[in-house]
């Protein structure tokens, strides 16, 4: 195939793949997400990791046929070339950049990678009041964080629980490639889980090796689900980037207990480790470490300053509210910062305990001493500018501030700011950033309606290797194997299907699993996209959806935008005739292909 063919090849809209029984090409997918990644190391060895393998495309192109039905055949066999033709295009393309005409048009990565996106509409310029969590938020840390993490919690499960020495000494380390956010583990069994929005388990590991799915089916009643009591009993999630030394180190517990036939109680060993990490964090052990070598765990953010002096100078108040002590957030963000980084806030709240912040509404505000970092014992009724303060929640914060209502709105002075539904602190006219969903941003939208945006690292990096070759080839690979399902059950009419009939649609759902396996390699972890639960959107994408306004990497993506920037979201199309239009399906909905393993 020549230059110019290759490159007519790849302009074809995707609506003409199969179209009326000629060959066709898919058309280049230009994948939206978000800016950010996790730190440089990570991501060059995540791509390192992802592009090792060589991958057998001539075996993964190479469709069955029906040994009676022509009409199908021809569907088959032109997919089968489409296919062949396309990786042979990508690949070319990708060998010779200077060809690629169809780049020309796509948003540059690093654009993507350091973009806001949004899921609803936001106004910035009737935001008057914005609020920020500290860690993996204002600050990002070092792999080496998560490590010392794992450290200090394998040293208290061998010291304090009596777990077997050799856990010390058998080279169990933190393993980034392994845990991803947005996952669970059950007490039951130990089996770290990915669930997808509608509460399944799309995959799951039981210490270092992955749970097949007849496994899974005896186990979640032959759905792969659990009831919502079932949940709430049994799964522990695990959504924060800290959690993810918790889910690395439970799998090689397990791991380490299987592998020595030790017996032990899946229960025991979770609450164990759950046990281990609660308490490296309560201690402040790590914090300590942390602060006595910020070079060494803290990332540099060299446009944190920029983003909330852009924010100051366009008249808005910023509230820091933090879970971590002041002294921890004071060495943090004098590294990230500088030493004056307090004058930027109007309220400095520390060791806030969210989310209880936002739902408890008897907690009082106690002042810390921020030469000592003691907590003094004096009543708080008034919130300072230049002061610390700790403990407190959403309601006594609400009547320790002079703040009103931006508009032009008269207030008794002897009426309740909490009661009044012009509350400054109670309105979308807030707008709350942070990394956990549900330590920080959940109850913000839930119970005060506030604006909330999440920042999310692992876009970034998740939109770069997504850009790359194999990524591409397997993408438009599953894309045009399930249209050709689609077309080869229309040849079959709305009958019975015979055994041949159903034969080849199971070969063919096989081979889409192996492309989604490669996905899952290519991202370079064994749980694939934190937003994807294999083929459906992960429980996490699903929450982040529901309850976040704006995601994005990092907080200095909002250098990019005006403190008036409205931000639009993309088209929320949910259901199939939304999405797809134009390719209806016939088909009843207990149909088994709706519930393939793909």
């Amino acid at each position: 195939m020549t230059a110019a063919m290759k490159r007519i090849a790849l302009s074809l809209p995707l609506a003409c793949l199969l179209h009326h029984g000629t060959h066709a090409f898919l058309s280049p997918v230009s994948r939206s997400g978000s800016a950010g990644g996790l730190s440089v190391t990570t991501s060059n060895r995540r791509e390192i990791e992802a592009t090792n393998s060589a991958i057998d495309y001539s075996a993964m192109t190479t469709l069955p046929r029906h040994p009676t039905n022509d009409e199908a055949n021809d569907i088959l066999a032109q997919t089968e070339q489409a296919m062949r033709t396309m990786q042979e295009t990508v690949m070319f393309i990708s060998d010779n950049d200077e060809v690629d005409e169809s780049k020309k048009e796509e948003i540059p990565v690093e654009i993507e990678q350091e973009s806001v996106y949004a899921n609803s509409y936001v106004d910035l310029g009737k935001v008057d009041t914005v609020g920020f969590d500290f860690d993996y938020t204002l600050v990002t840390y070092t792999n080496e964080l998560l490590e010392l993490i794992y450290d200090m919690a394998l040293k208290r499960l061998v010291e304090e629980k009596e777990y077997p020495r050799e856990m010390l000494t058998s080279g169990l380390k933190f393993d980034p490639f392994f845990s991803i956010r947005g996952l669970a583990v059950d007490r039951e069994n130990g089996w770290v889980c990915h669930l997808s929005y509608t509460h399944k388990v799309a995959v799951a590991w039981e210490g270092r090796h992955r749970v097949p799915r007849p496994r899974l089916m005896e186990e979640y009643s032959g759905k792969r689900a659990l009831s919502p009591n079932e949940r709430k009993k049994r799964l522990k999630p695990l959504n924060d980037i800290f959690s993810m030394a918790e889910c690395c180190l439970m799998a090689d517990t397990v791991q380490f207990f299987l592998d020595r036939d030790i017996p032990f109680c899946p229960r025991s060993a979770v609450n164990d480790v759950l046990g281990s990490i609660t308490g490296t964090h309560i201690s402040g052990e790590f914090h300590r470490m942390v602060a006595k070598e910020p070079k060494k765990y803290f990332e540099e953010k060299p446009y944190l300053k920029a983003v909330l002096d852009k924010m100051k100078e366009s008249g808005k108040r910023l509230i820091f509210v933090s879970n971590s002590p002041f002294w921890y957030c004071d060495a943090g963000m004098n590294y990230v910062v500088g030493p004056g980084w307090r004058d930027q806030w109007d309220v400095v709240i520390t060791s806030a305990g969210k989310p209880s912040f936002y739902t408890e509404d008897n907690r009082p505000f106690r002042e810390v001493d921020i030469n000592t970092g003691k907590v003094k014992f004096k009543q708080v009724l008034k919130l300072d500018k230049g002061r610390v303060y700790t403990s407190g929640c959403l309601k006594e914060l609400t009547k320790c501030i002079n703040w009103r209502y931006p508009l032009s709105f008269s207030q008794d002075e002897d009426d309740s700011p909490y009661d009044d539904i012009y509350s400054p602190l109670t309105s979308p006219n807030v707008m709350y950033v942070g990394d956990s969903l549900f330590a920080d941003l959940v109850d913000a939208k839930r119970e005060f309606g506030w604006t909330t945006a999440a920042v999310t690292p692992e876009i970034g990096w998740e939109i770069e290797l997504q850009r790359k070759t194999e990524f591409i080839i397997a993408d438009r690979a599953i894309e045009m194997l399930l249209n050709s399902l689609r077309l080869y059950q229309r040849t079959l009419g709305t009958g019975l299907r015979a055994k041949d009939d159903l034969e080849v649609m199971d070969k063919m759902e096989r081979i889409v699993s192996r492309w989604r396996d490669e996905q899952t390699r290519l991202l370079g972890n064994p749980f694939g996209s934190v937003f994807r639960a294999r083929y459906t959107p992960s429980l996490f994408a699903h929450s982040l959806r529901r309850y976040c306004d704006l995601y994005m990497s990092n907080v200095g993506s909002l250098r990019h935008y005006s403190p008036q920037h409205r931000f639009y979201p993309e088209s929320p199309k949910l259901l199939s005739h939304e999405i797809r239009g134009s390719n209806p399906e016939c088909c009843d909905i207990d149909d088994p292909m709706f519930n393939v393993d793909c």
